[in-house]
C-alpha cells in the first residue's frame, strides 16, 4: 500500500474543555476515504515524529475531517497553537475502522479522550446508537451535545459525581438493550465492556490506544498481544492491524 501525506488547511480550531481541542481540516480527498475509527498522523513543525490523532468525524460533502485531541506532551501542545488558515501536513486515513451495521442497535462506550472516535459511528447510526460516555468530572465532559444531535440516546457518567451518573460507564450500560458494542478508552474499561458484551452474547469491537511512531506498521513500536482463530497468541500492531479489534482477539 502506498502512503501519501497531504497538506490541508485548518478551517476551524477551538478549545472544548481544559486541554482538549477541536480542529476541522479541509481535505476532500482524505475525507472521501475515511471511515469512523480510523486515525491520522499529523506533522508538527520541529518534531521528528508525527502525532497520531483519531478521526472524530468526517463530512464528505464539505470535504472536511474533524479531530478532537488532548494535550499530552510538547508535540500536541504545539499542535494546539495552530490557528485557522494555517496549513498542516497529515497522513490519513490510517488503520481499520469500526464495522458499522445500520440495522443493529449499537452501544457506544467511551472514556475520556476515547470518546471522540465514537462520534463518527453515532453520526452514521443515528437513533440506532446508545452512547455512554465517561469522564473524570463535569469540567472534562466533551461532545455530549454532538452525540445527541447525531440522534444517539446519550448518557454521561463522571468519576466524582459532578455531572450525570456518579460511577462507572459500565454501570450505565447494564440497563441498555443492544445488539453490538463499540468502545474506546482505558484498558480496564474496555475489559469490563468486553465482559458485558459476552454476557449478552453481543459482538464487541474495541479501539486500542498505544504509542505510535510511524502509523503504518513499519517501526513495529505499537505491538499488542492478540489471539489467532486457533487460540494461539501472536503480536499484531495497533496502527496497521487496528486500532479497532474484535474484543475476543485481544489478550487482556
Amino acid at each position: 500500500m502506498k502512503y501519501d501525506s497531504q497538506v490541508c488547511k485548518l478551517v476551524s480550531a477551538r478549545q472544548l474543555a481544559g486541554d482538549v481541542y477541536d480542529f476541522v481540516l479541509a481535505c476532500p480527498e482524505l475525507a472521501a476515504l475515511a471511515v469512523p475509527g480510523q486515525f491520522a498522523q499529523i506533522k508538527v513543525p520541529g518534531h521528528t515524529l508525527r502525532r497520531p490523532i483519531s478521526i472524530c468525524g468526517m463530512d464528505k460533502d464539505a470535504g472536511t475531517l474533524r479531530f478532537v485531541f488532548q494535550i499530552r506532551g510538547e508535540g500536541t501542545a504545539e499542535l494546539a497553537r495552530f490557528t485557522p488558515g494555517q496549513e498542516m501536513e497529515i497522513l490519513a486515513p490510517l488503520g481499520n475502522g469500526f464495522p458499522i451495521d445500520r440495522e443493529k442497535r449499537t452501544l457506544l462506550v467511551g472514556g475520556g479522550i476515547g470518546v471522540p472516535p465514537l462520534l463518527g459511528v453515532a453520526s452514521q447510526l443515528g437513533d440506532k446508537a446508545i452512547a455512554v460516555l465517561g469522564f473524570r468530572s463535569k469540567d472534562a465532559v466533551i461532545l455530549e451535545e454532538d452525540f445527541q444531535q447525531a440522534g444517539a440516546k446519550t448518557f454521561v457518567a463522571t468519576d466524582d459525581g459532578s455531572y450525570g451518573h456518579h460511577g462507572l460507564v459500565t454501570e450505565l450500560c447494564q440497563d441498555q438493550d443492544f445488539d453490538c458494542v463499540m468502545a474506546c478508552g482505558p484498558a480496564p474499561m474496555l475489559k469490563a465492556v468486553k465482559a458485558l458484551a459476552q454476557q449478552r452474547g453481543a459482538a464487541c469491537y474495541v479501539s486500542l490506544e498505544e504509542r505510535m511512531a510511524c502509523g503504518i506498521g513499519a517501526c513495529l513500536g505499537c505491538a499488542v498481544a492478540l489471539y489467532r482463530e486457533d487460540g494461539t497468541e501472536y503480536f499484531g500492531h495497533v496502527c496497521k492491524d487496528g486500532p479497532v479489534f474484535e474484543s475476543h482477539r485481544v489478550v487482556w
